[in-house]
C-alpha cells in the first residue's frame, strides 16, 4: 500500500547538515538548518458554511425542504473530519518524523561517471524523456538527441543525471564501460562561498576528481588525473539568472581524457541556493563536440516558467 509523505522538514537528499522542506508533493526552496525544533503543519481550516435561515413555523418550504439540513450536515461532517486529520498530524510521539513515511533518500551509484536520478518521491514530471528534472532545485534540463536520462523507478542515485548513450570500454579499466559524456545537477553544500564565480571555482578541481580520477570505490577508469588547464572561466546567464563556468581540459592515465565544467548560478526559488551543473565530456573516438555544453546550458529552464517551489502545489512551511 502506498503511502504520501505528509508536508513537512525532512533531511536534505544533498546535504545532511540542513533540511529541506517537502509540502507533500515536491521538495522546495526552504531550507534550514538540521536539528531545529520542529513546529506543528496544521491544516487549513474547512471553509465556513453558510448560514441559511430556516423557514418560519407558517412558512411552507419548497420542495421537500431538506436542502438547508443537509448543508449543515455535511459542513459539520467536513469540519469533523477536519479536527480528526489536525489531530493525527499533531499527535506524533517522541519518534518524530520516523514515524511517517519520509521522502525518499536516495544513494550513490557506483559507475564510471557520477550517474544520478533526480529525488523524486513521486514520479511526477519526470515522465519526460525529453528533459531531466531536478525537483530539488526547481529546473529542468534538456536531454540531447543521443542521450538518456535513467528511469527513477530502477537507478538509486544522489543527484539528477544524464548521460550519452553510447558508451566504450574504460581506457583504464577494460571490466567497465564508460559514456562519451554525463551531465549532472545538485546543490552546492557545505561551503560558505556565496557568488556564482567563487564556487563555480572552487568546485572545478571536485568535478574534475569525480569524473577523471576515482570512484566511489575507488576504482581509477581513466588511470588518474595527470594535469590539466584551464580553457574557459566567464559568466553566464542560466534561466534568467547571472552564474559562472569554469572549464577545465585534463589529461588522464590512461586514454584521451577529456573536458570537465563547473557551471554554478542561483536558484530561483526558495532561499535561491546555488546550484551546480557538472559536465564530463571524453575527448578522442566518439567524442561528443564541446558545443554540447552550451547548449544544455541555453536550455536549462525553471520548473513550471515560474519562480515556486517546485512540481505541483507547494505548501510553505509554517511560521515558528
Amino acid at each position: 500500500m502506498s503511502m504520501t509523505t505528509p508536508p513537512g522538514w525532512y533531511p536534505d537528499p544533498g546535504s545532511p547538515a540542513i533540511e529541506r522542506w517537502w509540502d507533500g508533493t515536491a521538495w522546495t526552496g526552504y531550507t534550514r538548518a538540521a536539528g531545529q525544533p520542529a513546529v506543528p503543519v496544521v491544516p487549513p481550516p474547512p471553509p465556513a458554511a453558510a448560514t441559511v435561515p430556516l423557514p418560519s413555523a407558517g412558512e411552507r418550504p419548497q420542495g421537500r425542504g431538506r436542502g438547508p439540513v443537509a448543508a449543515v450536515v455535511g459542513a459539520a461532517v467536513v469540519l469533523v473530519a477536519a479536527i480528526v486529520a489536525g489531530v493525527a498530524l499533531l499527535g506524533e510521539d517522541d519518534s518524530g518524523p520516523a514515524a511517517v513515511a519520509a521522502p525518499d533518500q536516495p544513494t550513490q551509484s557506483a559507475t564510471s561517471h557520477t550517474r544520478s536520478a533526480a529525488p523524486s518521491p513521486s514520479a511526477t514530471a519526470t515522465d519526460d524523456r525529453s528533459v531531466l528534472v531536478d525537483q530539488l532545485n526547481g529546473i529542468t534540463l534538456p536531454v540531447l538527441p543521443g542521450w538518456e536520462k535513467p528511469d527513477h523507478e530502477s537507478t538509486m542515485a544522489r543527484f539528477p543525471t544524464m548521460w550519452t548513450k553510447d558508451t566504450f570500454d574504460c581506457p583504464g579499466d577494460k571490466g567497465a564501460y564508460c559514456h562519451h559524456a554525463v551531465v549532472t545537477s545538485r546543490t552546492a553544500a557545505a561551503t560558505d562561498l556565496t557568488t556564482a564565480e567563487a564556487i563555480a571555482k572552487h568546485d572545478i578541481a571536485d568535478a574534475a576528481a569525480d569524473a577523471y580520477d576515482k570512484d566511489v570505490l575507488g576504482n581509477r577508469h581513466y588511470g588518474g588525473i595527470a594535469s590539466h588547464r584551464e580553457v574557459r572561466s566567464a559568466s553566464v546567464v542560466v534561466a534568467g539568472r547571472t552564474g559562472y563556468l569554469v572549464r577545465w581540459s585534463v589529461r588522464t592515465g590512461a586514454g584521451p581524457g577529456g573536458y570537465v565544467e563547473s557551471l554554478a548560478f542561483p536558484s530561483s526559488v526558495g532561499s535561491e541556493s546555488m546550484i551546480i551543473v557538472r559536465f564530463a565530456f571524453d575527448a578522442g573516438a566518439g567524442a561528443v563536440p564541446l558545443t554540447g555544453m552550451d547548449r544544455i546550458t541555453e536550455g536549462i529552464r525553471v520548473i513550471g516558467g515560474a519562480q515556486n517551489g517546485g512540481v505541483g502545489s507547494s505548501l510553505a512551511p509554517p511560521t515558528p
